[in-house]
């Protein structure tokens, strides 16, 4: 069974730096490309960043340069390193691992087929 179990999200101020992590559990981690999105209230889940199974990385616009997307394969571990936070951040965060071994990294949401239960990350103004 797969699991992907979401950590670290909490309520910050416009400006501060935040951390996520995402431990992964019954697949075979480092094979998998793996992804973050977000969802705000009212809003549907938007892509965020994500890794290939062999670490090239891509990022939505809005976080580009803000964010950092990493992987530690001997730990089953995704991490979002999120820098000089704003607002428009707040939202859900959910990874997610990709449909299928290896491969190229798609940002379609249907190419994703495994979710965890989400991190609620709040950044007040």
């Amino acid at each position: 069974q797969v699991q992907l179990v979401e950590s670290g999200g909490g309520l910050v101020q416009a400006g501060d730096s935040l951390r996520v992590s995402c431990t992964v559990s019954g697949r075979t981690f480092s094979a998998y490309g793996m992804g973050w999105f977000r969802q705000a209230p009212g809003k549907e889940r938007e892509f965020v960043a994500a890794i290939s199974w062999n670490g090239i990385t891509y990022y939505a616009d809005s976080v580009k340069g803000r964010f950092t997307i990493s992987r530690d394969n001997a730990k089953n571990t995704l991490y979002l390193q999120m820098n000089s936070l704003e607002p428009e951040d707040t939202a859900v965060y959910y990874c997610a691992s990709k449909r299928g071994m290896y491969g190229v990294i798609s940002r379609d949401i249907r190419n994703w087929d495994y979710w965890g239960q989400g991190t609620q990350v709040t950044v007040s103004s």
